[in-house]
């Protein structure tokens, strides 16, 4: 009777904790900015207000919205490329005063002292030549006295030097700008599909991770249930072992029994556990030292069961139709063809004008008065004569990954095809499972009530008791993991076909105006370009070598 205590009070300890370990969805709760905070300071979430939390704290959502300002950027920049360019230079010289022999220019009638008149060959000095030696002591002392020569004049040039300038470029034609800006259209449409599509991934992981939860708390209730159940046998056997009436074969087989079912309680609270971190993680929450051990999170909601009709022909073209993932594969097409026409355009002229003002200090006068001005203006252009092949391989080396990202794209769609039918396939299962396990968990239980009885009257065994509580466990659990894998099955097929479009509306304000044309239609008929389809193209055959006989890259 002992060991029956000791059995019981362990067995009641684990339950105990796996009741705390659900706690904080009590009365006393406060609203918090992403939930609602109990007494116990726990946020507990309903899925629509997980779904907003992930929607604003989510660091792979919030990077990709980055990214999308980050290609607005881009286009900016290279935008600016065919857009004026207006510049101001300027320079400022000074030089010492002491070099005035170096900044000093004498004159005569527009002839330097020492020179020599017009088309003679001979060049001004700018120092005066050396006086003769031979001569009277007239002509010496005329030649020491300070006069000056008539018709000439010493002109001393400023210190200080400065001119300003304003110079506007404009480029007129090439081959390649237009082309790149056309691109970096296409680079910032394939950045918003991109978050997109991480927009319906996270929604359905959130979905997923919110139903684990809800799913693993009610394993945790079947497994409490089968351990009192094990216990009130426990404690029957031993009753009627000290009566007297049952060997103690009975006792031993109750007591493995409850001891084999106790570590899958203890799994079940470990797992209830894990998902709670794993979703407070795709929340973006943060961890709280103040918390100790109590759960980062809990939730408020019941595993529902919805059944949806879907035709998989309809399913999969709205996929086509919708999925982002496909619409980001597009613009990369169309992204990366522009990016050919724009290396083949090297081969093209570049033609830029420019123009604008000067403003030249004058020589001798620093005045800001004294300055020349006037206006100044020019054309330029240039074009590859011979590069031996250098446009030409980076021309191949383009149109290699234009082919390689058209490939891509077809690979995508086969892609959603495979995804769609497969979130179908799961739906089907799952919808099968859940209608089996329903009926199966009913007879499971009056087993168990017949096996009950039996055993009261005497009629029965013990280890049919065992085996019928076997039974309902493993129908419970399984019903269980059925509608959660229903519930996780429809949000990937959600995902997969694109029909998260509720949420999608949050970030309308994101969306460019060219991602709802129809240069973005993916659905069938249409090619990587977005053109319509031959009527043989896919019939095409392809040789052994696996090259089809008619495609060509253009």
């Amino acid at each position: 009777m002992r060991k029956y205590f000791v059995i019981s009070g362990f067995a009641a300890a684990m339950i105990a904790t796996s009741w705390l370990a659900r706690a904080g969805t009590g009365e006393g709760s406060t609203s918090t900015g992403y939930g609602t905070s109990s007494s116990g300071k726990v946020p507990t979430f309903t899925l629509d207000q997980a779904i907003l939390t992930s929607l604003q704290r989510n660091p792979t959502l919030l990077n990709a919205e980055q990214e999308i300002k980050r290609t607005k950027g881009v286009i900016i920049q290279v935008r600016a490329q065919a857009l004026p360019q207006v510049n101001v230079n300027a320079n400022f010289d000074w030089t010492d005063p002491n070099l005035v022999n170096a900044r000093t220019v004498s004159t005569t009638a527009g002839i330097p002292i020492g020179g020599t008149s017009p088309g003679t060959g001979a060049s001004g000095s700018l120092v005066e030549s050396p006086r003769s030696q031979i001569g009277d002591a007239r002509t010496f002392a005329a030649a020491a006295a300070p006069t000056a020569t008539p018709g000439a004049t010493n002109t001393e040039l400023s210190d200080i030097s400065y001119s300003i300038s304003v110079i506007g470029t404009q480029l007129i034609f090439n081959g390649t700008t237009f082309n790149q800006i056309r691109g970096t259209f296409f680079q910032r449409d394939s950045a918003y599909f991109s978050f997109r599509n991480i927009l319906d991934s996270l929604l359905a992981t959130v979905k997923t991770q919110f139903y684990q939860v809800v799913v693993n708390r009610e394993l945790i209730k079947v497994q409490e249930q089968s351990v009192h159940l094990l216990e009130s046998q426990l404690k029957d056997q031993q009753n009627r072992f000290e009566a007297g009436t049952v060997p103690r074969f009975n006792v031993l087989q109750a007591e493995v029994a409850l001891y084999n079912q106790i570590p899958q309680l203890i799994t079940a609270q470990n797992n209830y556990r894990i998902s709670k971190i794993t979703l407070a993680k795709t929340l973006g929450l943060d961890f709280q030292p103040g918390r100790g051990e109590n759960p980062p999170l809990d939730v408020i909601g019941e595993m529902p069961y919805n059944p949806r009709t879907i035709a998989l022909a309809n399913a999969i073209e709205m996929g086509k139709q919708r999925r982002p993932f496909l619409k980001q594969a597009r613009a990369n097409v169309l992204n990366q063809l522009q990016q050919v026409r724009a290396t083949a355009g090297q081969y093209l002229p570049t033609i830029t004008a420019t123009g604008g003002g000067e403003w030249v200090s004058s020589p001798i006068n620093s005045s800001w008065h004294d300055i020349s001005k006037g206006w100044v203006a020019g054309v330029q252009g240039s074009m590859p004569i011979w590069d031996s092949g250098a446009i030409a391989g980076q021309v191949v080396q383009q149109r290699a990954l234009l082919s390689e990202a058209k490939i891509t794209y077809d690979d995508d769609v086969r892609q959603v095809e495979l995804e769609v039918q497969t979130a179908y396939s799961n739906l089907q299962q799952n919808r099968e499972l859940i209608v089996s396990q329903e009926k199966n968990v009913e007879q499971a239980e009056e087993a168990l009530r017949l096996a009950k009885a039996r055993l009261d009257a005497g009629a029965g065994v013990q280890l049919d008791v065992l085996n019928a509580q076997v039974q309902l466990l493993t129908a419970q659990s399984t019903r269980l993991q059925a509608l959660f894998g229903y519930n996780s099955s429809l949000a990937e097929f959600d995902r997969a076909t694109g029909a998260q479009s509720s949420y999608q509306e949050m970030f309308a304000d994101l969306a460019p105006r060219a991602t709802k044309t129809k240069t973005y239609y993916t659905g069938s008929g249409v090619d990587a370009e977005g053109k319509r389809k031959k009527a043989d193209d896919d019939s095409t055959v392809r040789t052994s070598s696996g090259r089809s006989r008619t495609s060509r890259s253009k």
